[in-house]
């Protein structure tokens, strides 16, 4: 996100409206710093990977409706001062390639920033976050316990990346995986780098992605939630200013398009194995 070009600013950090800390938010539980049980912190890494890279694949098979509503929020009222809403379906072409269609997108009315190229790609590809075995050398991932989340019984980890290589986006934050599966149920944290260079500023807000289990066995991103405060600096007589922004994204109707395909992954058939236990 960039600020307006009619504002003589320029942005030079951001401040975040942080997601409160999860151990007060309602159906966390208290952190646990003691090791997994009857496995190891690596193995469950390893796991998490395949997982990861598996359902990954399973998603690319489903159709699906992203509807993206993203507002600036007045200081005076804590009300939306300019709204931009997009609902788009996710679907296939009659060659079976991937498209988007857009279905509701009224008038943009955001005036005091514009959305860059890294805002759209955020969206698509970095809100509903995937750590696959060919990412995981990208980060470090840090053991920080178990925690409860709503009935889930979760392993969390410190997520950061090792480096930050020009043209690319991390996830600077948090994930918690699911016990059982060994795979992703939630995302907290932001998108890095932040481009603060001047003139060429852009800014994403802290983000958390809640996941859900679809059909017995997919842990698909299902809802996403950013707010932050971005803060432009004075500059050729401009007040400083601070702009209030609150994204949320919907991921919803997930349908399986190629029903008699299968998924393989790891030398495993995915669609043939028994749906898992569905969570709560």
């Amino acid at each position: 996100m960039t600020r307006t070009p009619t504002l003589a600013a320029t942005f030079l950090l951001f401040t975040t409206i942080m997601v409160r800390q999860t151990q007060a938010q309602q159906g966390f539980g208290p952190l646990d710093p003691s090791e997994p049980t009857n496995t190891t912190v690596a193995q469950v890494i390893q796991n998490m990977g395949r997982q990861e890279s598996a359902f990954e694949a399973a998603r690319n098979e489903y159709t699906f409706r992203q509807t993206v509503k993203m507002d600036t929020i007045s200081d005076d009222t804590n009300k939306p001062d300019g709204e931009y809403q997009q609902v788009t379906d996710i679907t296939f072409n009659n060659d079976g390639r991937r498209v988007e269609h857009v279905v509701f997108a009224p008038q943009n009315t955001i005036e005091r920033v514009i959305m860059t190229e890294n805002d759209l790609k955020d969206i698509e590809e970095r809100l509903p976050f995937v750590l696959t075995t060919a990412q995981l050398p990208d980060y470090n991932l840090t053991y920080l316990g178990k925690q409860k989340v709503d009935e889930l019984d979760t392993y969390v980890f410190g997520c950061e990346p090792k480096t930050l290589v020009k043209g690319h986006r991390y996830l600077s934050g948090k994930v918690w995986v699911d016990q059982q599966e060994n795979e992703i149920v939630l995302v907290n944290g932001i998108n890095v780098p932040q481009d603060t260079r001047k003139g060429h500023e852009d800014l994403s807000p802290p983000f958390t992605t809640y996941y859900e289990q679809i059909d017995g066995k997919y842990w698909f991103p299902t809802y996403t939630k950013a707010e932050g405060t971005l803060h432009f600096q004075a500059q050729n007589g401009a007040l400083s200013q601070d702009i209030h922004m609150r994204t949320t994204v919907k991921y919803t109707d997930y349908k399986r398009f190629h029903t008699n395909v299968t998924v393989h992954y790891d030398g495993q058939t995915l669609d043939n194995a028994a749906p898992a236990t569905p969570k709560p």
